[in-house]
């Protein structure tokens, strides 16, 4: 039944501009799944799904593959698409980005599998990475830097 459902919420995101999980559980219902905000939750998280701006001040949900073999292009296209600036509070990384880009980038922070970023949390349009120590801090901030100018 997960399997089906998430192959419904794929099909649907593909198929349809879902700006919220209330917009996908209404399309999921209608289907003929029976769902929960919690369980329309978990599948965004287990599919991997991120929010993109669609250019008419709305948002999307779009899968953004997973990537093991280091930084993909798409990556790297959402890290340089969605980034702002980027400030560090001792051994916190703050990046602001695009507005509802967050997700997105800090999915790009996340593949890039750095050993000094404990974990990130991100918002609408900032991410709070925990970086191991202040010195970590700026070393992360160099690579990312290294990508944003074109070297990975």
């Amino acid at each position: 039944m997960k399997t089906r459902r998430q192959e419904a919420v794929v099909a649907l995101i593909n198929q349809y501009d879902i700006e919220t999980q209330e917009e996908l559980a209404a399309y999921l219902r209608k289907e003929g799944f029976e769902v929960t905000q919690a369980t329309v939750s978990r599948d965004i998280r287990e599919l991997n799904l991120s929010k993109i701006s669609t250019g008419s001040g709305r948002q999307k949900y779009v899968t953004v593959p997973r990537d093991d073999t280091g930084l993909g292009d798409k990556y790297i296209r959402v890290l340089r698409d969605g980034f702002v600036s980027m400030n560090m509070a001792q051994n916190i990384l703050v990046i602001k980005t695009v507005q509802g880009m967050a997700m997105a980038v800090a999915a790009a922070v996340d593949a890039m599998k750095l050993p000094e970023i404990v974990g990130c949390i991100a918002g609408d349009d900032t991410i709070m990475a925990a970086v191991k120590s202040v010195e970590e801090t700026m070393l992360v901030m160099d690579k990312i830097n290294k990508i944003l100018n074109g070297g990975n």
